[in-house]
């Protein structure tokens, strides 16, 4: 099994849901090849180096996910189909990855930020209040005397 790491960058002016069509495809996709999904960071919106379908941005993301040949292939495929996906490049990570250490890896990250979310909750010691500042009054030697 080969680790492969994918880029793809999406049109900028699809709505968050259309979006999330072309990711739960390829969620569906890996997994059906006998691949493993490692994440899908979303980028977001960035400007491109040069203007592609006329559009001076792209919406970017990338692909962590182990797999084989046809499971690139296949992937590379459905991009070059789906009109939503403006470009991608997909690059080898690693020739011989190993898929249960990768899954460990997965399972402690899920457990840290679980324990990290869990710390956050938790109410802290409540700081003393800083004391109110009042504005200063206004008084009649503060202000100018009209002369009559």
């Amino acid at each position: 099994m080969r680790r492969y790491e994918t880029i793809v960058i999406l049109d900028p002016d699809l709505p968050g849901d259309q979006r999330a069509v072309v990711f739960d495809r390829l969620r569906d996709l890996i997994p059906a090849q006998g691949g493993l999904l490692v994440s899908i960071d979303e980028w977001g919106p960035r400007k491109l180096a040069y203007t592609i379908r006329k559009k001076p941005r792209g919406f970017y993301a990338r692909l962590d996910y182990c797999g084989t040949g046809p499971l690139v292939a296949e992937m590379e495929r459905l991009f070059r189909i789906d009109d939503r996906v403006m470009k991608f490049m997909t690059v080898q990570l690693d020739p011989e990855a190993n898929m249960e250490s990768i899954q460990q890896e997965m399972t402690q990250a899920a457990e840290a930020s679980r324990a990290a979310a869990a710390e956050s909750s938790t109410p802290k010691e409540a700081s003393p209040a800083a004391p109110e500042e009042k504005a200063p009054e206004h008084t009649e030697s503060d202000s100018p005397k009209e002369e009559a």
